[in-house]
């Protein structure tokens, strides 16, 4: 696991350590890592609902140019 840096707002923390407090997370570095694969499950739903409506429409322009 690589080690990166980050700066964020002082609320935002303040959030992530209630969290933690809260027990909902271990420390501050498994919620943002948690976050962090949620929001790349995201994108990668997003994703990939864009490159099947890209086959979609070349597949249409194709067969629609025949």
């Amino acid at each position: 696991m690589q080690r990166i840096t980050i700066r964020l707002p002082e609320q935002q923390l303040k959030k992530i350590d209630l969290m933690v407090d809260f027990g909902d997370f271990p420390s501050a570095s498994e919620a943002i890592r948690t976050a962090i694969r949620e929001f790349i499950d995201q994108r990668n739903d997003k994703l990939l609902r864009n490159l099947q409506l890209m086959e979609q429409m070349e597949t249409t322009s194709t067969t629609s140019t025949i």
